[in-house]
């Protein structure tokens, strides 16, 4: 099964850090892909690769093995220009041993969620060599950014990246930055931050904050930074503005949750 890793901005050769894998199979006409966010410890050799989530999977029928072919082959050659590089070895899944309950350790956090708007359409656009570029160059812009207001990357999906704060102040300024950074290249984001507890356990994190972050960055538009009434609670007497964008039914989210636009 051809296996291949998406390489950002000097990360061919460090340790500790999250991407993406993505993988093909074909079994006579039909193909089967799997894709997911991964974490990278180790470099060289030694590298070990884990999913860091259960990755997601797709089957193909293709009606005749030329065909399964040709989409094989077309689709391998779309991931060696999209600044991924081939993969050696297994892609190992967090080992869960019996006692793992007790190695859970709780935060509280400002959740941020960042997420290209139309992606696919700029890609198709631009072309895959210059797509890549301008995805390099994204990254680098939300790290800088995030480096600088002290946020924690946690994993990159695709063309989204999800990062904690501290401070919900923190987590606001950094994303009203990335959206200017990012305009830079021509790109809009929308942007979701709320505020929760989630759980810890190595390098994995558990919790429905992060659900319901990712939900609040979906509901927002081109160039807007949304967030839940649990990040607004915690900033009275704020000097950031926010704007009631009313009260939302978060898709697969109990209950229904108050957003707030943040005023730039």
């Amino acid at each position: 099964m051809p296996k291949f890793l998406r390489i950002g901005v000097h990360q061919s050769n460090v340790s500790g850090y999250t991407s993406k894998a993505w993988c093909i199979r074909r079994a006579g006409s039909t193909v089967f892909l799997k894709w997911g966010a991964v974490e990278v410890q180790g470099a060289g050799a030694g590298r070990k690769v884990y999913w860091t989530f259960p990755p997601q999977e797709k089957t193909v029928r293709c009606r005749t093995v030329q065909r399964a072919q040709d989409y094989t082959k077309a689709a391998v050659g779309r991931r060696r220009s999209h600044s991924y590089e081939p993969l050696t070895g297994n892609i190992a899944n967090r080992r869960r041993t019996a006692d793992r309950g007790s190695e859970l350790k709780q935060a509280l956090a400002t959740i941020l969620f960042v997420d290209i708007v139309r992606s696919t359409e700029k890609a198709a656009r631009l072309g895959d060599s210059r797509w890549a570029t301008v995805m390099n160059h994204y990254y680098a812009a939300v790290r800088r950014e995030l480096k600088a207001l002290r946020g924690k990357e946690v994993v990159t999906t695709g063309d989204g990246v999800l990062a904690t704060f501290r401070a919900p102040a923190a987590g606001i300024n950094c994303a009203t930055a990335i959206v200017k950074a990012v305009r830079t290249l021509g790109l809009e984001i929308r942007v979701g931050l709320h505020a929760g507890e989630y759980k810890v356990s190595g390098a994995e994190v558990i919790g429905l904050a992060f659900h319901i972050g990712a939900r609040v960055a979906a509901k927002a538009r081109a160039g807007e930074v949304l967030v839940s009434s649990a990040v607004k609670d915690l900033m009275p007497g704020s000097a950031i503005q926010f704007r009631d964008r009313g009260a939302h039914q978060l898709k697969g989210v109990p209950e229904r949750w108050r957003l707030y636009r943040v005023e730039q």
